[in-house]
């Protein structure tokens, strides 16, 4: 069965620093673009940034300079470093990942989600 499954979550003070992993678990031949989201209570899930096949990337104005998306595709494994953190990034994290099974056969997967509290 595959999977993505995130870890890394948990409570810091404002000013630290954390890194979510979310990595594809079963039979895949890679991972091909992948992003990270996050909702917080009583809000809408939004784009917190994301990571194309080709290595180009694009944040959310909120986390520009302070988080860092990136990958491992040895290990099928998409990082967020997070760091400055701000008791505003307070969320439960999603992973989202467009996972390839085939030349051309992709599909789109979501994480169970890892929740990131700030405390300031």
């Amino acid at each position: 069965q595959v999977r993505l499954v995130e870890s890394g979550g948990g409570l810091v003070q404002a000013g630290g620093s954390l890194r979510l992993s979310c990595a594809a678990s079963g039979s895949i031949l890679g991972i091909n673009a992948a992003g990270w989201y996050r909702q917080a209570p009583g809000k809408q899930r939004e784009l917190v940034a994301r990571l194309s096949s080709g290595g180009s990337t694009n944040y959310a104005d909120s986390v520009k300079g302070r988080f860092t998306i990136s990958r491992d595709n040895a290990k099928n494994t998409v990082y967020l470093q997070m760091n400055s953190l701000k008791p505003e990034d307070t969320a439960v994290y999603y992973c989202n990942a467009d996972l390839q099974f085939g030349p051309i056969k992709y599909y789109d997967y979501w994480g169970q989600g890892t929740q990131v509290t700030v405390s300031s």
